[in-house]
């Protein structure tokens, strides 16, 4: 059974996972994406097949590692996917989004599939029955919103997510919480009803690492699964691997 490795550099943390045929089978975050880092992970797990996907500026070296220790693919707009990107300016496409919308196509063929990354930032993504990406969305993540409240004011701290605050915030903390997590699940559902308006019956898929404060306040049904971007990562690198 052949061993593939998907990385996600992502601009908060660095991670990879590890599947044995299209078995998820761990997560490793990685301290760093330095040269030796790579090689000790690819001493150890012995891949037959890597793929990298990267939003950030990571050390170049780190393609020759893994292109030396695998069949080794780097996630960019020149891929082949199990989807086209009739879109303008394909190229600026992100690579995590990249990733959803292979997920999608892959477990939902020939569907409408709006796929939702909780992340950085949210993003919104589209791909029809026809398995074309169409574009979608991208809106300020959870973090990013509680930092601009407490960066764009004067006394507003900067508070961390937790769960279980009420509707009706009592404090300035509970008041944060309330507004960021219920306003964007809000958003998220009135975005869903928008797209169920324009093209009835499709799947709703959700994501990252976000996802979690946001599935018990969504209204819409969904289909949830934190490694989504894993498993697209690893169909694409099956779809180029052929």
């Amino acid at each position: 059974m052949q061993t593939t490795i998907c990385f996600d550099f992502g601009n908060t943390r660095l991670k990879c996972a590890v599947f044995h045929g299209r078995d998820f089978k761990e997560e490793v975050v990685l301290d760093n994406a330095e040269p030796d880092t790579i090689q000790e992970l690819v001493n150890r797990l012995r891949p037959d097949n890597a793929i990298l996907s990267s939003v950030i500026n990571h050390p170049p070296e780190i393609e020759a590692v893994l292109a030396a220790g695998s069949r080794f693919h780097k996630l960019g707009h020149t891929s082949q996917l199990p989807f086209t990107t009739p879109v303008g300016k394909p190229e600026t496409i992100g690579a995590d989004r990249l990733a959803i919308c292979a997920a999608s196509v892959d477990l939902f063929p020939g569907r409408h599939n709006l796929a939702i990354g909780l992340g950085t930032c949210i993003t919104y993504n589209f791909i029809n029955q026809a398995h074309e990406f169409l574009g979608g969305s991208i809106s300020p993540g959870m973090n990013m919103r509680f930092r601009a409240m407490h960066e764009q004011t004067a006394l507003l701290p900067l508070i961390k997510a937790e769960y279980g605050f009420p509707l009706v915030g009592y404090d300035t903390k509970t008041n944060i919480l309330s507004g960021v997590i219920l306003g964007m699940a809000r958003e998220i559902d009135g975005i869903i009803d928008d797209y169920a308006r324009k093209y009835g019956n499709f799947n709703v898929l959700l994501t990252g690492g976000d996802m979690g404060f946001f599935v018990p306040h969504l209204k819409n049904k969904i289909f949830a699964d934190p490694n989504l971007i894993y498993k697209g990562l690893y169909a694409i690198s099956e779809f180029n691997n052929r």
